[in-house]
């Protein structure tokens, strides 16, 4: 079984088609996807991705935007952000809209798997949790 689901966001496609076969090889489902708005319509349209890795300098929709969307649209998905041009502005700001983490290019591959495996087990464990508390509703109204 695989490690988790995860969408790759990037704009650059020869970074994107390379970190898929690498993680691919390390046991995680790899969705793609070359733009914040492509990734936000991959989510909406039935995607299964648990973790979205996500570049923060893009054009059109950069990453922090991306992020705050798909904060908005659908909250369980973690965000890791991975950029090459990070400041410690943009990484607070991701961080505030819930980012799980901002990692850099280039990134330790161990690390960035640790990382997936730690945002993916947060959102099972957070779905975990919306499905008891329904479960125990569900049985209330019937006690």
């Amino acid at each position: 079984m695989a490690i988790a689901t995860i969408m790759l966001v990037d704009d650059e496609i020869p970074f994107v088609e390379a970190m898929t076969k690498r993680l691919t090889r390390r046991d995680l489902v790899v969705e793609q996807a070359f733009s914040g708005r492509d990734a936000l319509e991959q989510l909406m349209d039935g995607s299964k991705a648990e973790v979205v890795i996500l570049d923060v300098k893009m054009p059109g929709m950069d990453g922090i935007e991306a992020l705050q969307e798909i904060k908005r649209k659908v909250p369980l998905v973690e965000v890791i952000m991975l950029t090459g041009h990070a400041t410690v502005e943009s990484a607070i700001e991701g961080m505030k809209m819930g980012a799980f983490d901002y990692l850099l290019k280039p990134c330790d591959m161990d690390h960035l798997i640790t990382k997936v495996s730690e945002a993916a087990a947060r959102k099972r464990q957070q779905e975990e949790k919306i499905i008891n508390a329904r479960i125990k509703e569900i049985t209330a109204r019937r006690a």
